[in-house]
Order: structure tokens, then C-alpha cells, then sequence
């Protein structure tokens, strides 16, 4: 048989790795903001045109939702974002939203998996207030984070009370896919 041509198999093997040499670039400083929003622009209309929302291909699932906490900042959770539809997941992605609403969405929605971008300490710091709340719902939500304030302080997602955390986009697809093995 020759090679893998399903619409996630070229998104793995073509999308996802200019996904992670894009965010590369970008920490190493190599590439500019708007070199990166664009490629992520394009690349998420690529994922929407292989791997539209109903797709057969998409993985099956608990619900899954992005969003940026109390920042405007998007640019990681679009990256985030695409990166997991990419590999074939369905997602909600929220966009920034503050705490209260965000935790009454997370309810409305069943979302079992919460990926939360922060641009600054004080909104990476209400994660700790926001996973206490989400606590309080059945089943409680795993709740991944990512972001500046994570890469600069090595262990504050453990203080914050997340599951895990990631510090280049595609980490969400493996942690992800771990966090999924462990559900019951």
C-alpha cells in the first residue's frame, strides 16, 4: 500500500510540522508576529478545507474547548487551536473570556478538556481560582495550560492546580492524547 493521502494524515505529516517550525521560529525570534499570524491563518484555512467540523476523520471525543483567560492576546490559543484540529480533533474555541462566564460555558458545553492560554501573570495566576471552580463540576474538567508566563516560570503550572501544561503548540496534541488515555 502506498502512503497514508486521509485528510489527517497530510495534516500530521504537512501541517502540524510547519505548525511547530513556525512557533520555533517565533521563540527564537526568527520570525516576526505577523509572519506568525498569517501562517496561522493560512494554515487553520487549509485544516477547515481538509477537515471540516463534521469530517468522518474527526477523532471521537469528550468535549474539548480553548481560550485565552482575561488576556486579548489570541495568538497562541489560534496556533493551539489549529494544531488540534489539524490532528483531527473537534474543539470549542472561546476566545478570551473572564472567569465567571468562562467556568459557566465550561458547564454548558461538558467540556472535559480545557486548554487555557495566558499572556501575563495576573490572568496565569486566576487559573489557580479558575480550576477551584471548575472543581466543583461533575465530571471535573482537566485543565491544560500554556503561554509566557509558564515558559518563564518552570512549575507554576503545578502551583496553579493544572493538569499539565505545554510550552510550544504542539505539545497539546500528546498531551491531549494522554490526558484522553486517562479518562475513564
Amino acid at each position: 500500500p502506498g502512503p497514508d493521502t486521509s485528510p489527517v494524515a497530510l495534516l500530521e505529516s504537512v501541517v502540524m510540522p510547519a505548525l511547530d517550525h513556525i512557533g520555533r521560529g517565533w521563540e527564537q525570534g526568527t520570525i516576526s508576529l505577523a509572519q506568525v499570524y498569517m501562517s496561522g491563518r493560512i494554515c487553520e484555512e487549509h485544516i477547515d478545507a481538509l477537515l471540516p467540523p463534521t469530517s468522518a476523520d474527526r477523532k471521537d471525543q469528550p468535549p474539548m474547548a480553548v481560550v485565552v483567560l482575561e488576556d486579548q492576546h489570541k495568538l497562541g490559543l489560534r496556533i493551539v487551536y489549529s494544531v488540534l484540529r489539524s490532528a483531527g480533533f473537534a474543539l470549542h474555541n472561546y476566545g478570551s473570556m473572564q472567569l465567571a462566564p468562562l467556568v459557566a460555558r465550561v458547564r454548558e458545553d461538558g467540556v472535559r478538556i480545557l486548554l487555557v492560554s495566558t499572556l501575563m501573570l495576573p490572568a496565569a495566576l486566576r487559573i489557580r481560582e479558575l480550576v477551584a471552580r471548575l472543581g466543583e463540576l461533575d465530571p471535573v474538567p482537566r485543565v491544560v495550560v500554556g503561554g509566557a508566563p509558564f515558559r518563564f516560570a518552570p512549575g507554576l503550572w503545578e502551583r496553579v492546580g493544572a493538569d499539565a501544561h505545554g510550552t510550544v503548540a504542539t505539545d497539546a496534541v500528546p498531551i491531549v492524547n494522554r490526558l484522553l488515555e486517562e479518562m475513564p
